[in-house]
């Protein structure tokens, strides 16, 4: 089988790791890539072209794109490849604001033979996948509420970047890493109604956050509690969820910098004979990250085999950036200090 013809959009650390893992799938074949650190157009050895900018990438012969671009300008592209023509994978977030994924969405409606697929990575974890695997079974019981602290020790590097400038990113720590931590709380429990926040950015002064404090509650009346921090000092990913007949929690996760330690999930069922808390409990611990190459993988079933989007649609992102825009809303304060408008 001829391999689908693959370009990358931005060449940085994220852009790398996809193209490891898109060359590891026997039908896919990275062809081109751009990136506004090459100085020229070029060639390398092993016939990559490179581009200094997604125009001219787009000029080429390609199948699928791969958009790893800052968040003004990931819709744009993402935009340019669907009506290119070409399948397209976007990383997470799908731009600054819920306008620019309901743009795509409109353009993708027009292009319904093509798939669009958004990476939400956290949720093919191993991890991930055991806890939803319990929850859907139902034998620790249904959902009662979930906590969850996502943090890191700052937005950026000490050097700087444009994840700390509103105009370029949108929004800070909640948008940039406490997305996948929303993202997973719609996961396991779906929509949520009402939402309370405090949003703050008074450690470092940026015209972005450093921390979003959140509480959500569904329908159902379940509630969610999420600290999204740039003050962590020590990296973590934690997400306790407590059941009716029992509790799952969720500890560190596989990333490339190795920093959040190692990822495991810890589970138990309640002790109907013990009145002192006690529970049974089992801990698995997970020692090899396969989330790119599993996500990847099945992005390129959908696109070979014509098959619906599993996990990441375009629905998801728009959902989940509904919630991440919600949580900035729900303080007033936040809002007039940055003139942020519903």
């Amino acid at each position: 089988m001829t391999k689908l013809k693959v370009g990358i959009a931005g060449f940085g650390i994220v852009g790398k790791r996809r193209y490891q893992f898109i060359n590891e799938h026997p039908n896919l074949q990275v062809v081109a890539v751009c990136d506004q650190a090459f100085k020229t157009n070029h060639t390398t050895e092993y016939g990559l072209q490179c581009f200094m900018n997604s125009s001219e990438l787009l000029q080429c012969d390609l199948d699928i794109l791969f958009v790893c671009l800052p968040n003004n300008v990931a819709a744009e592209v993402t935009i340019a490849g669907l009506e290119k023509g070409l399948h397209v994978f976007c990383e997470k977030p799908p731009g600054r604001t819920v306008e620019d994924i309901e743009n795509v969405i409109a353009v993708e409606k027009m292009n319904p033979h093509l798939k669009l697929k958004y990476g939400f990575n956290h949720r093919y974890h191993d991890s991930i996948r055991e806890a939803l695997k319990l929850i859907k079974s139902g034998e620790l019981g249904a959902i009662i509420n979930l906590r969850g602290v996502y943090g890191k020790s700052r937005v950026i590097p000490f050097s700087g970047g444009w994840r700390s400038k509103r105009e370029l990113a949108g929004g800070g720590i909640l948008l940039d890493q406490g997305i996948h931590m929303v993202d997973l709380m719609r996961l396991f429990c779906g929509e949520f109604t009402d939402v309370k926040s405090f949003i703050s950015n008074d450690y470092w002064g940026h015209d972005v956050e450093d921390n979003a404090y959140a509480i959500m509650r569904d329908a159902q009346g379940r509630v969610a509690m999420l600290n999204s921090t740039a003050t962590q000092w020590q990296h973590k990913f934690s997400l306790e969820i407590s059941l009716t007949e029992g509790y799952i929690e969720l500890y560190g996760i596989l990333s490339g910098s190795k920093s959040y330690g190692e990822e495991k999930i810890t589970f138990g069922r309640r002790d109907e004979d013990s009145d002192n808390g006690q529970m049974e409990s089992r801990t698995i611990k997970f020692l090899q990250d396969n989330s790119w190459r599993d996500e990847i993988y099945e992005f390129a079933e959908a696109v070979l085999n014509n098959k619906p989007i599993e996990s990441g649609t375009s629905n998801d992102a728009l959902e989940t950036m509904k919630l991440v825009y919600n949580i900035y809303y729900s303080d007033s304060d936040w809002c007039k200090k940055f003139n942020i408008n519903k």
